[in-house]
């Protein structure tokens, strides 16, 4: 195992905050695994995900067990969670510029397009190593201005040239679901089971550019610009990125990580990445992928109290109740309730809102939604 440090620009004087990274393995003998937790950085399931899965990379790479590449960086997020309001974790948003920590990353295939496109050959092999080339000197040349750009350009550059890419967050809460762009789907498939995902939401481009996508979005809307340009230069997909949404936020708990940990190291023996045993069965689904654009997102349409009637799991039909909005002073209750059919996969956390708050995500079967699919 290898430990790097990488230093973020200062935001200030005397501030000065640091990326860690860990790399197991050896680079060119096989595919290259990405894993970061806590992106934001109140999302803690990942980062202790991240604590159980070390041992076990520490013992298989001095063993020589490890075919390929994997890259671990635990807390991926040291700006988002050394910020408190009011002794109130504050992980999501930027505090100075109140971006998204993930959100806004780079279009690489816009900004590689005009260098590539017309370099490419007959040779997907070597198609795939222009494409990560021009990746590398997109990034080798931007300069950050601020402390976020600088996160996210180390990020990308830790992970640019992976083949997976596992992005670990949670929700407020939640059961576990799973984020993926349907060009990875087929890929990423045996991991969403034995992690046992509750709710698999596919999209081809959910919008806003996060972490993941920018990563496997490079792949296929290079090769939409091939097509469109009636070019013979193959150019598979090359990497396979997702979000997984650990549960929720209050679920940091040994025996979950552990679990999680085992299941993402048996989908890595899949791979061929770990050498030590052969994978593990996989599990029957725990359920079928849905379209991102089918997923409602439920709001208060009135201030007050929040009592829910569903739990996280639960299998709703149209029209069933999720929540009641009670204002105790008009002494009326504001009743919220299904409009698709499908699985409630995340609530919110707070117990009090005010009007047009997001209450609950519901995955429909149905696609409904244009634009962009994904919230604050």
């Amino acid at each position: 195992m290898q430990r790097h440090d990488h230093p973020l620009l200062s935001p200030s004087l005397g501030v000065h905050k640091t990326l860690t990274s860990f790399h197991f393995g050896q680079a060119g003998a096989g595919p290259k695994v990405y894993i970061q937790a806590s992106l934001h950085a109140e999302e803690l399931p990942g980062m202790l995900a991240a604590y159980h899965l070390r041992p076990l990379l520490e013992r298989l790479d001095a063993a020589g067990q490890i075919q390929g590449t994997i890259v671990l960086v635990p807390m991926a997020n040291p700006i988002g969670a050394a910020q408190r309001v009011q002794h109130k974790p504050a992980g999501r948003f930027e505090l100075d510029s109140a971006e998204n920590f993930n959100r806004y990353y780079p279009d690489f295939a816009q900004q590689i397009a005009d260098e590539v496109l017309p370099t490419l050959g007959q040779d997907a092999a070597a198609n795939v190593a222009l494409v990560r080339q021009a990746m590398g000197r997109y990034l080798a040349q931007w300069t950050p201005k601020t402390e976020l750009q600088s996160l996210r350009r180390s990020l990308l550059q830790l992970s640019f040239d992976a083949d997976y890419v596992l992005d670990l967050h949670c929700d407020c809460e939640a059961v576990m679901h799973f984020y993926c762009e349907e060009a990875c789907w087929s890929a990423l498939e045996p991991l969403a089971h034995y992690l046992q995902s509750r709710a698999i939401l596919l999209a081809k481009n959910s919008g806003s550019s996060p972490f993941d996508e920018c990563l496997s979005g490079v792949w296929w809307r290079v090769a939409e610009m091939i097509a469109a340009r009636g070019l013979d230069a193959p150019l598979p997909q090359s990497c396979h990125s997702t979000t997984i949404e650990l549960r929720g936020e209050a679920e940091v708990q040994h025996a979950l990580a552990a679990q999680d940990a085992a299941a993402i190291a048996n989908f890595l023996r899949g791979l061929g990445v770990l050498r030590d045993a052969p994978a593990a069965p996989m599990p029957a689904p725990a359920c079928q992928a849905t379209p991102l654009a089918g997923s409602e997102t439920l709001y208060a349409t009135a201030p007050g109290m929040v009592v829910f009637a569903a739990q996280p799991g639960d299998t709703l039909k149209l029209g069933d109740l999720v929540a009641e909005v009670i204002d105790p002073m008009a002494n009326r209750s504001a009743r919220v309730c299904a409009g698709v059919d499908g699985v409630l996969y995340a609530r919110i956390r707070d117990r009090y809102v005010t009007a047009g708050c997001e209450l609950a995500k519901i995955a429909g079967a149905v696609p409904f939604k244009t634009g962009e699919l994904l919230g604050a």
